[in-house]
């Protein structure tokens, strides 16, 4: 039997991003021994161009889709978004172009808020709930990105499928028992911006110290708020108990999350960050902002606890909490790696998509693949 063919809009497969790793996740997972696999590139991330390049490249993409689809006579064209308005409208095109070459569109939107990015603009309104219908499906990662669209686009076939991870790598560590004396062991992992609450948990964490908490604090990434962050760190005297550690992958990020207790990230907006999921399935119990899908997949108390966004205060009393109270500690730790590998393995991810693409293409699921 031949195999429908599904063609996967998205960065660079080397880029650093979410929707990176996703991608990787669904062409490396058991969905590519059921469905043929096909990787278009879209998007900057990953690529060295010029201007005329970009603009040449732009102009020429809808059509190298239109030929790929063609070509490959694929079934399924699924598109991985965000809601900013370089990556809706550039997609929009993209949606567009499969629709007319014959192909079923599913649409996953990976970050933003549909009601923040339309704003109080009445008539972009009314677009973003008309382009909304286009699409054959829409995807999102939370319920509250689920709520945005069911309000927006009645009707539309709508799914919640959160992100997942193999969990496997970070099972291979055994974590001791956290020490009272010890310095609480925090870690951020991620890109180096201000978005993600960065500026916040370098304050908190002088806050906390100056109230005598012993705490360390390793960020392992880059990005171009880096030079900031490092004066941040010497202005606030802390170049002790700040380490920047540059970017961690594979089994160098498993080893860091082995090695640490809380895992920081103050974020403004999100949607469901693969690093909190990762933190979670080590054991590390996460200090987070309730923003995007990160409400659906912990309790307050019971695998970390929530802070504001932009409220530096808050997060040194959560650092503060979880440096006192280490069988609570324990306890919240034990919890995050039982919730992820019970809801957010990628072996749920490959058959929720399974299942989304066999319904797109009309046919019924042959039993090996359910």
């Amino acid at each position: 039997m031949k195999r429908p063919v599904v063609v996967l809009l998205g960065p660079s497969r080397e880029a650093i991003s979410g929707v990176t790793t996703h991608l990787n996740s669904l062409l490396g997972s058991r969905l590519a021994t059921r469905f043929d696999l096909v990787h278009f590139q879209v998007g900057s991330e990953g690529r060295r161009e010029g201007l005329l390049a970009r603009i040449a490249r732009l102009a020429v993409s809808p059509f190298t889709l239109a030929a790929t689809i063609l070509r490959t006579d694929a079934e399924v064209v699924h598109v991985n978004t965000s809601l900013n308005a370089k990556a809706y409208w550039r997609d929009l095109v993209y949606v567009a172009v499969a629709k007319l070459c014959g192909a079923r569109v599913l649409y996953q939107v990976h970050g933003g808020m549909l009601d923040s990015f339309t704003g109080a603009n009445a008539l972009f309104g009314w677009f973003a709930r008309a382009a909304a219908r286009v699409p054959d499906a829409v995807v999102v990662l939370s319920r509250a990105q689920h709520e945005a669209f069911r309000a927006r686009a009645p009707g539309q076939a709508i799914e919640v499928v959160p992100n997942g991870i193999d969990c496997e790598l970070y099972k291979r560590y055994n974590r001791a028992a956290p020490e009272r004396a010890a310095p609480l062991r925090l870690i951020y992992i991620g890109r180096l911006v201000a978005e993600k609450g960065l500026p916040e948990t370098i304050e908190a964490l002088r806050v906390a110290t100056s109230r005598g908490v012993a705490a360390r604090l390793v960020l392992a990434g880059s990005g171009p708020e880096e030079p900031r962050l490092r004066q941040q760190v010497r202005d606030a005297g802390l170049t002790r108990e700040v380490a920047f550690v540059g970017p961690a992958y594979g089994q160098q990020k498993a080893q860091l999350l082995a090695q640490a207790d809380a895992f920081v990230l103050a974020s403004y907006a999100e949607g469901l960050p693969y690093s909190l999921l990762e933190a979670m399935a080590a054991g590390v119990v996460p200090i987070v902002t309730p923003v995007g899908g990160m409400p659906d997949v912990l309790v307050d108390g019971e695998h970390g606890l929530f802070v504001a966004p932009r409220d530096a205060h808050a997060v040194a009393e959560a650092i503060s909490r979880l440096a006192a109270d280490r069988a609570s500690l324990a306890r919240m730790s034990a919890a995050c790696r039982a919730r992820i590998a019970a809801g957010y393995s990628l072996e749920r991810v490959a058959r929720d998509f399974s299942a989304l693409y066999w319904t797109l293409c009309g046919t019924r699921a042959p039993k090996a693949a359910l």
